[in-house]
């Protein structure tokens, strides 16, 4: 992440113990960030409320709510749930990381803490945050993309087979039932069929061309049946 970058991400401290704030903080501003601190849970989620940070600096032991609460809590509604929250805390036993986690912090931290290693930390999760952030923006353009393009498969489809359907007025020589085509030429009716729509024909003779044109024929057949 450049430094162009950092300048633009807002940082949340949460911290009971007053040192440690102003600590955090400053080192953050030296590195660029924009800096919100806070002493408790109930402040946190106040702030929050007035401007989302980017990344959230949490410490676990604090009066009235713990960390674990405040992130279960932010973890549950959908406005914060993405925003990503570091464990900050004196706290060393396994089960209390374990505990970190399980409530949906990324990461965890141990006091006394080293500044080069919550700097690399703090990037690291930016920078994985605003690559996920991309990459659901991607999927987001992709998928709508794709509705476009199955909407305009729709409409070519429905445009060819509105072609391929027999529409409007069709001249017709009242003689010998010849059609005149789009072009202005005549030809059979079977031939334009054929031509403007989908329908497969299958030559048979009617009863009545049957009697005229095969008269011993059609009568022997009809003895038969």
């Amino acid at each position: 992440m450049t430094n162009n970058e950092s300048k633009q991400k807002n940082i949340l401290i949460v911290d009971d113990t007053l040192d440690n704030l102003r600590l955090l903080s400053k080192i953050l501003l030296d590195n660029g960030y924009k800096v919100r601190a806070v002493s408790n849970g109930i402040q946190a989620i106040a702030t929050i409320k007035k401007e989302l940070p980017d990344l959230i600096l949490l410490d676990i032991l604090m009066p009235g709510m713990n960390g674990f609460e405040v992130c279960g809590r932010l973890k549950k509604k959908k406005c914060t749930d993405h925003i990503p929250i570091i464990f900050l805390s004196a706290l060393h036993n396994v089960n209390d990381k374990i505990n970190a986690f399980k409530s949906g912090g990324v990461d965890y931290i141990s006091k006394p803490f080293q500044v080069e290693e919550v700097l690399v930390r703090i990037n690291t999760h930016l920078t994985i945050c605003e690559l996920q952030n991309q990459l659901e923006l991607k999927n987001s353009q992709l998928h709508e993309q794709n509705k476009q393009l199955e909407k305009r498969q729709a409409e070519l489809q429905q445009a060819l087979e509105n072609i391929k359907t027999l529409q409007g007025l069709i001249p017709i020589c009242a003689k010998c039932k010849n059609v005149r085509d789009d072009d202005g030429f005549w030809e059979q009716v079977e031939s334009y069929i054929t031509k403007h729509s989908d329908a497969i024909f299958s030559h048979s003779i009617c009863p009545d061309c049957g009697k005229k044109l095969y008269p011993e024929l059609w009568s022997d057949i009809n003895e038969k049946s």
